[in-house]
């Protein structure tokens, strides 16, 4: 087990230097990245005209989410908090869990927003150097291999500005989200300009690909991915002056303002949308991805007007197509850095990854190793497109908990300071799990297959490094466990549908699920009272994703044209379903050692007295 005095002084070898709008700017730094300059086609192409509603659903459901943080958040502070607070309220298995989850959405998404910079400067680079950092192919626009060595410059130069330290970073940022926040009010307000109202309500209406596309579009198309930078305020909340008062501005005032910009941003790209420099049919939506304007598309829609003042502008919109995503990458670097130092504290990763740096005061190390793994994910996804459903579904995975916690909170200490107290909570704390369900089950059949894959692999993980090093269970029973189930879900994997797909899909699924069951069955045998109870606490996650994959099969987001359950049928499942995980969630909380000892500590001399 984590030692208790690690976790009481986890931050207070972290620079408290950030201000309330520093905190603010961390987190719209964030949400406006590579999502604002891509979401806008890729979203359009999956929803047609209604991807508006999406923007504003997705907005309302992040807000729920965001209420639900800002009261953990202010009454726990604490640096990679999303990450940590699983940990406090349901123990180390569903911690551990969770954060892995999280782990990998933080990774790929810094990949992502490399992706993004090289992405839309491909062309202009191309034009001025005659160098190809992309090619065209079967399977659209890829990195070649200078493209790649370009990326892992970018991801370098992500590093470096982390590395300076949280000061700098602090005040860089701020500099940097002002620009962000400025480009694109002026894009908006130009393309609105040469508005044709015709595309709002032509080819194919105004929901051309029916309302169910609408929800998908939410999870695949990169809207909840761009709004997914709200977390950053609660995540960098160790290292804020004041994080009774400053979590909750950053948080919600993040989503508030970025809301209302990227809705803008949606109806002025498809009131400006020219259907013949797309190069596709007019009305064929879904052909958007494919189209001309696929790398730069709100560049492409500047461009295409033949206005002198649009075009002219349409340079400072590729500048920002480097900062953007720059800015947001980052952050996200520091994010990541962050989860692996929280779960390091826990005893989840080697406790090196706790280590800060003696000048810097940063996880320098958990940097380094968040930039090898992001680099890595170059080879298998070089494209923005390809990844992005799977990191957004990879991150909401971890915002299961938000509700739960907090009223496992309210009920084991009832009397704990809370700076931010959420009034009608018994009604918005279900609802933000329904929010972080739902879009994990409009995230669809597809995306879930990559996702439950590696998202479960952090079982035999657990069993072969945390669980024994906790002395939660012997070393030698949990190491052969973990083995034995490490190969079988592999090999399962491999011939179900991200391999060969040999088997019938219920057959395959079947399998898995006996897999995980038979695991965590004999995982509970070998555990010891504390290991039993953590076990018993975390298993509506594991049954939750695992039941929503089976219903994605068989829903309106799976591979049938007919399907069993049409929308809005299999969501309303789909909720009922979560509202039942919601409760049992709640249930199965208790009151940890680490939150006691957590709210010990929690009220810093520095908070207190700028409180």
């Amino acid at each position: 087990m984590a030692e208790l005095h690690d976790f009481q002084d986890s931050d207070s070898k972290l620079r408290r230097d950030l201000s309330a709008q520093q905190l603010l700017f961390i987190s719209i730094g964030s949400i406006i990245g590579s999502g604002w300059l891509f979401a806008v086609l890729s979203a359009g192409a999956v929803a047609g005209p209604a991807v508006i509603v999406a923007w504003v659903i997705t907005a309302i459901l992040i807000s729920v989410l965001a209420l639900n943080y800002a009261e953990t958040g202010s009454m726990i502070p604490r640096s990679g908090g999303i990450a940590r607070y699983p940990y406090l309220t349901h123990g180390n298995y569903l911690g551990f869990l969770l954060s892995w989850s999280m782990l990998l959405g933080g990774v790929t998404t810094v990949a992502i927003e490399a992706l993004a910079v090289v992405q839309y400067a491909a062309g202009y680079v191309t034009t001025w150097t005659g160098v190809e950092l992309t090619s065209q192919g079967d399977d659209g626009s890829t990195l070649t291999g200078t493209g790649r060595v370009v990326a892992v410059v970018v991801m370098l130069l992500f590093f470096c500005v982390n590395v300076f330290g949280i000061r700098f970073f602090g005040k860089f940022n701020q500099w940097v989200s002002w620009w962000k926040l400025i480009i694109p009010v002026l894009t908006f307000l130009l393309l609105f300009t040469v508005f044709d109202g015709s595309n709002f309500t032509g080819h194919g209406g105004f929901a051309p690909q029916g309302w169910g596309a609408v929800f998908n579009a939410i999870a695949v198309s990169g809207i909840v991915f761009a709004f997914q930078g709200f977390r950053e305020g609660v995540n960098f909340g160790g290292e804020a002056r004041n994080p009774q008062r400053n979590i909750f501005i950053a948080t919600v005032g993040s989503v508030a303002i970025c809301a209302v910009i990227f809705v803008l941003l949606q109806v002025a790209f498809i009131g400006a949308l020219d259907w013949g420099s797309t190069g596709v049919a007019p009305g064929d939506w879904s052909g958007l991805e494919g189209s001309r304007w696929a790398d730069q598309p709100l560049y492409s829609a500047l461009e295409s007007t033949g206005i002198a003042l649009l075009g002219a502008f349409g340079v400072f919109l590729l500048i920002d197509a480097a900062i953007s995503p720059a800015g947001t990458g980052w952050i996200y670097l520091g994010d990541t850095a962050r989860t692996l130092y929280g779960m390091a504290l826990h005893g989840s990763m080697p406790k090196a990854f706790a280590r800060v740096g003696e000048r810097t005061r940063v996880p320098w190390l958990g940097m380094v190793a968040c930039l090898v793994a992001g680099c890595a994910f170059f080879l298998p996804f070089p494209g923005w497109y390809k990844l992005i459903g799977y990191t957004s579904s990879t991150a909401v995975i971890t915002y299961l908990a938000a509700a739960p916690q907090l009223q496992v909170m309210r009920r084991v200490v009832p009397d704990a300071p809370r700076p931010f107290f959420l009034r009608a909570s018994k009604l918005l704390s279900p609802l933000g799990f329904l929010a972080a369900s739902m879009i994990l089950y409009w995230s669809g059949y597809e995306v879930l297959q990559g996702v439950v894959a590696t998202v479960l692999v952090a079982l035999p993980i657990y069993a072969l490094y945390q669980g024994p090093r906790q002395g939660r269970m012997p070393m030698s029973a949990a190491t052969w466990l973990g083995a034995v189930f490490a190969v079988l879900w592999i090999a399962t994997q491999v011939i179900g549908p991200l391999g060969t797909d040999s088997l019938p899909f219920l057959a395959f699924w079947s399998l898995s699920a006996a897999e995980v069951l038979g695991f965590t069955g004999l995982l509970w045998l070998i555990s010891t009272p504390e290991g039993r109870r953590e076990i018993r606490a975390s298993n509506w996650a594991v049954a939750l994703t695992m039941v929503l994959y089976l219903v994605s099969y068989y829903g309106a987001y799976g591979t049938a044209a007919a399907p069993l359950l049409p929308f809005p049928w299999d969501s309303a499942v789909a909720a009922a379903l979560g509202l039942v995980a919601y409760y049992w969630a709640v249930g199965s909380g208790y009151s940890t050692q680490e939150l006691r000892a957590s709210l010990s500590g929690a009220d810093d001399p520095e908070g207190a007295r700028n409180g």
